[in-house]
């Protein structure tokens, strides 16, 4: 089986193995229609449309993965269009093309819930690089040829990639932070002990290091869990366990 794209880079498919499928909404057809080539060439399958009104017909045919959704358009502006389509499918990922000099454009976009924004003039290259990052960041795409993705209730780790998300949302870590959550989401609902965790990420022997293992717990606790239901626990005398969160 191939596992390239023709453009020579690793295909990426939905994690069934079926075509990725992206809709692309401006009122442009030039440029809708270079821009799906550039898509196409990826392997995934593309819908176009070039007005808001189509753009909600067309998504709620598709259910696409992702849109790459123009700000200004004919009927209405891409964020009206936005909101609609998380209503269609609530995780697909929102790619914005935006005016060069409109910054209140970009902010009021991810304001609205786009993931991600490029300028015009843009190239190919980077918007179908956007487009990967994204879909691989939500977890709505994987290489063929890659392992199973780490998955802890909302919390979602491609080891490859070397990227945790929690409920689609990309959550930054330090390599250390990422082992030590590595090592979590593989024992899950298990108690770890803090001697158990210097010994595998840092491979210390125990012994007056607990505190560097409660630090970085502390660090993992306000990036993977602020704001959230918890998911990292204290078993006190005991260790630490990881347990699926719902969001």
């Amino acid at each position: 089986m191939n596992h390239t794209t023709r453009s020579g880079r690793p295909a990426l498919t939905r994690p069934d193995g079926t075509p990725l499928r992206v809709l692309v909404v401006d009122d442009d057809p030039d440029l809708a229609e270079v821009l799906s080539g550039a898509l196409r060439y990826e392997g995934w399958q593309v819908r176009t449309a070039g007005d808001g009104a189509s753009a909600v017909t067309a998504a709620r045919a598709l259910m696409p993965d992702a849109v790459v959704l123009d700000v200004m358009l004919p009927d209405t502006d891409g964020f009206a269009v936005l909101r609609t389509l998380h209503t269609v499918k609530p995780d697909v990922c929102v790619l914005f093309l935006t005016a060069r000099d409109a910054v209140e454009d970009r902010i009021a976009g991810i304001t609205a819930g786009g993931d991600d924004y490029v300028t015009k003039p843009f190239s190919l290259e980077e918007v179908v690089a956007r487009l990967r990052g994204l879909l691989r960041r939500a977890g709505m795409a994987r290489r063929p040829d890659e392992g199973p993705l780490l998955t802890v209730g909302a919390l979602v780790m491609d080891e490859e990639a070397r990227e945790v998300t929690r409920a689609g949302g990309l959550i930054e870590l330090s390599p250390t932070e990422f082992e030590l959550l590595r090592f979590l989401m593989r024992n899950p609902r298990r108690v770890l002990s803090k001697a158990q965790i210097l010994d595998r990420v840092w491979s210390y022997d125990f012994g007056g290091r607990a505190h560097v293992v409660e630090l970085y717990i502390s660090y993992l606790r306000k990036k993977v869990d602020a704001g959230r239901e918890p998911m990292i626990h204290t078993v006190r005398g005991a260790g630490y366990v990881l347990k699926p969160g719902s969001r």
